[in-house]
């Protein structure tokens, strides 16, 4: 795994996280409100200890569909309490008794109908409330620091789940592109991997020069809230100005066929850091994927902080699709994973 140094001077407090399922507790943002027809049964599902995976071929069998018919915007944390919608194409056919499912750990807390499949990625973003347990350290600096990550924000990492227990799926995709063959499900993965190892080493470089969050000469912009980019763009007051207001995002590679679109000095610092991953990009070439970029800084919204009891620390906050609780949480406290062998 690569070293991701720390924006905010280290952690200034050690914790433990996941103690108990209660203490990760996972809200999905839905932009899309069910309008009560069509053929698709739409669910609200609060589960708690359970994969997201799993609860969806639950709902297929009960349902008696195909694990295909079932829909979902993103993978939820298994050893947390989370609430996210699923949909499940029941066409011609009548809901069934929801209520009757009887799952352990998961209750379907609300239903209707609509007209579309709930797809990936479909959603404005996930509300975190986590509890840090056995928290200790300089309570007043950890106070100073996330004062400083509401002002600006954390690096926007790709966390360690990307890549596979102990990192593995790194190594993984270096052998799949030396030739080993893996089913299509696995590959998609594998791929997402060798694109978020060259990402964090980019984003790590810039974080150990203190340019994270402000641009280069030659800089391609992120816009908030979306997968846009443009540029590079000469500087300017109205840059600085919707740099500032967090409107706009220095970016990074996500790494795929084709020229880089950034410049100048932008351009020279990613081929640098990308020039010691050969057997990567090449491979993400060859797969066939085009140069996409990603946001290198991440605002996290709503974000406060109280303590419940003298080593307790409870977090709540907002992030967009495709962001990590854990990049936050890693920049306040150094902390042990309680429920990692479970």
């Amino acid at each position: 795994m690569i070293a991701l140094p720390h924006a905010h001077g280290g952690p200034p407090l050690r914790a433990r996280m996941r103690v108990a399922p209660e203490d990760f507790v996972v809200d999905e943002l839905q932009d899309i409100t069910p309008d009560g027809e069509g053929e698709h049964a739409w669910l609200v599902v609060r589960k708690r200890g359970a994969n997201t995976d799993w609860v969806a071929r639950e709902l297929a069998r009960f349902a008696g569909v195909a694990p295909m018919d079932v829909g979902y915007a993103g993978l939820k944390d298994r050893h947390a309490v989370t609430t996210q919608a699923f949909s499940v194409y029941l066409p011609g056919r009548a809901s069934p008794d929801w209520q009757q499912l009887g799952l352990e750990g998961v209750d379907v807390v609300a239903h209707s109908r609509h007209g579309r499949k709930l797809k990936r990625g479909a959603l404005r973003g996930n509300r975190f409330r986590i509890t840090l347990r056995d928290a200790a350290g300089d309570r007043a600096s950890a106070a100073d620091v996330l004062a400083s990550i509401v002002a600006r924000g954390v690096p926007n990492y790709f966390g360690e789940q990307r890549f596979g227990l102990g990192g593995a799926n790194v190594e993984r995709a270096e052998r799949m592109f030396a030739g080993q063959r893996v089913d299509r499900k696995l590959r998609s993965l594998l791929l997402s991997a060798a694109r978020s190892q060259l990402f964090n080493a980019v984003l790590a470089e810039r974080v150990r020069r203190a340019c994270w969050d402000r641009g280069l000469a030659g800089e391609v912009w992120s816009l908030a809230g979306s997968r846009s980019w443009f540029g590079p763009e000469p500087s300017s007051a109205v840059l600085d100005a919707r740099l500032a207001s967090a409107d706009i995002h220095p970016s990074g590679p996500l790494w795929g066929r084709g020229a880089l679109p950034c410049a100048d000095e932008a351009r020279d610092l990613e081929e640098a850091v990308c020039a010691a991953y050969e057997t990567l990009r090449t491979g993400l070439e060859r797969a066939g994927l085009e140069q996409e970029r990603r946001a290198l800084r991440l605002m996290p919204q709503a974000l406060r902080w109280d303590w419940l009891e003298e080593d307790a620390l409870r977090l709540e906050f907002e992030l967009p699709p495709g962001a990590y609780a854990t990049v936050v949480l890693r920049e306040v406290a150094d902390w042990t994973e309680a429920n990692a062998a479970a």
